[in-house]
């Protein structure tokens, strides 16, 4: 069967098209810090604003409160790389190391898992990186 010009010129605007979309999801994914994607970012920030209880202390926006702002690139603690959000979630700040007087429990005084805690990171990462959302 031979095609027509029409059928052959709309196979590749729908193949560019494609190539484009997927180009877009690769740049996205790839712009997160290893091992993370945007579905932990987006479970991330359910569990920010439920069960991690971080809301409580950082704002239900992250830009804080009792805790420090989270949105603003400047960390306290650490360089704020996703490694270090993940330890500093999962041991918390004892007053002894706290630089802003406020200590911060482990998980945040929450029972959260260890995927879980990823998943926050991820969300409170990508909240000092707004290009990334």
């Amino acid at each position: 069967m031979i095609a027509s010009p029409l059928s052959r010129a709309i196979v590749v605007v729908l193949t560019w098209g494609a190539c484009m979309a997927s180009q877009a999801e690769a740049q996205a994914a790839t712009s997160l810090p290893e091992g993370v994607t945007p579905a932990m970012v987006t479970e991330g920030a359910g569990i920010f604003k439920g069960a991690g209880i971080c809301f409580a202390c950082h704002g239900p926006d992250g830009k804080g409160g009792v805790g420090p702002n989270l949105t603003d690139g400047t960390w306290l603690h650490s360089k704020g790389s996703y490694a270090e959000i993940v330890q500093q979630v999962t041991t918390g700040v004892p007053a002894k190391e706290s630089k802003s007087g406020i200590v911060m429990p482990p998980k945040g005084g929450s029972t959260i898992s260890e995927a879980q805690v990823k998943a926050v990171a991820a969300y409170v990462w990508t909240l000092s990186h707004p290009a990334t959302k």
